[in-house]
Formats: structure tokens, sequence, C-alpha cells
């Protein structure tokens, strides 16, 4: 990208950059990112600005193909997770949490292994990570950035789904931790707002209370 004066920013971290210095170039229309990975560097752009102001951050722009800004933003999910998933190890251990819970009325099975089974809740949290990595990087799926087949979008709801369980877990299993991540990121709080835009996930399944309803049933989940 050039400036008026003809000089040209490059958008790099450069080895020895300090890290209260990364990522400290000014931002881009979307519609001069030319890359194929445009439509995720918008969204972190957007999400550095201001990571509260959810509503900017979900506003698809005008023209832009809604299969693939939901695909980049369920990307963009998954990779911030893993924040949240580094965290919890310092407390969610298979001795204590030696199931994937959400209070003491949901239990949810891991969907890892050839027939889902329980699981402690931080391997269900790095299964679950690490099958999503999996589906969202699959060349047979997901083969291009900039279009994606209607069939493959139809698989972004179970994926929703499942990493929304590390989400219940950490809020009613892990309370300061999820409020300290949350405060950083508002990371459920765009979550939850993301899947009922795009009717990704049914409203009872979204248990942790950032919308004004809260609705919760007794039971175990299949993955």
């Amino acid at each position: 990208m050039k400036m008026a004066d003809g000089s040209t920013i490059l958008r790099r971290n450069r080895p020895g950059t300090k890290a209260k210095d990364f990522c400290r170039w000014p931002d881009e229309p979307l519609d001069e990112m030319d890359s194929t990975l445009a439509v995720q560097q918008y969204i972190q752009q957007l999400i550095k600005r201001d990571p509260s102001n959810v509503d900017l951050i979900l506003t698809m722009p005008e023209a832009q193909d809604e299969g693939v800004w939901k695909y980049e933003h369920l990307r963009q999910f998954c990779m911030e997770l893993n924040g949240l998933a580094v965290r919890l190890q310092t407390n969610c251990f298979p001795a204590s949490c030696t199931q994937m819970t959400a209070t003491e009325q949901w239990i949810f099975l891991c969907a890892a292994h050839k027939t889902p089974k329980e699981c402690p809740a931080i391997d269900y949290t790095r299964h679950t990570l690490d099958g999503a990595a999996c589906l969202l990087n699959s060349n047979k799926y997901f083969p291009s950035r900039v279009s994606i087949k209607e069939s493959s979008v139809t698989k972004l709801s179970s994926v929703c789904r499942r990493v929304y369980r590390i989400f219940s877990h950490a809020y009613f299993h892990h309370r300061r931790i999820f409020d300290e991540f949350e405060a950083e990121t508002f990371l459920c709080h765009r979550f939850t707002h993301f899947v009922t835009k795009y009717n990704l996930m049914s409203k009872e399944n979204l248990i942790v209370p950032i919308n004004e309803e809260e609705n919760s049933t007794p039971g175990e989940s299949e993955a």
C-alpha cells in the first residue's frame, strides 16, 4: 500500500518488533486488499480496532459472498478460542473436570472418536478445536477462500455447535477465566451474535447468558 507521499507501507511485523507495536499500521479498505485472504485480514482489522464493537465486526460488506463471510468468521473464532483453551489448561484438569459439562445439567459427548463418548473437558476442548481446524482447512470442502459451495457452508453449523461448548464449560465451571478472557476479547459475545444472526445454532442451545433470554434444558447431547 502506498501513502500520499509515495512511501510504501509494508504490513509486516519485523523481527524485533515489540508486542505493543504488533500490527500497528493504518487500516485498509476491503476493496483495496489485493489478496485471497482479504476477508480474513479485514475481519482481523476490525477486531484489532475495537473488539467490543460486535455489530461493526459482523456487518458484512456489500457484494461480499455470505458463505465466505461466515466461513472466515468461524475460522477466526477457532483461532481466538485457542487463547481460551490455553488459559483453561491452568485450571481445568482431567481429574477435576472428568466430563465436558455446562452446569450439572449438560454433558457433551466428544466426536473425535469412532463412536462419540465422554472425554475430560480439557481433552474435549483440544479435540474439538483440532477437529474444527482440520475441517476448515480441508481442501475437499473448502478449497478456496473466495468462493465456497453451499454444501460446504452447511457444515459450519455443526462446528459452531461444538466449539460453543467450550464457552459454556468455561462460563459455568471456570468463571474467573471466562470473565477475564471475555473482558479482553468479547469473543463469546461476538460468537453468540454471529450464530444468532446467521441461524447457525438454535436459541435453546445458547446457554451462556449473553443475550437477554437465557434458555437451558437439562439433558445429554451427542456430538
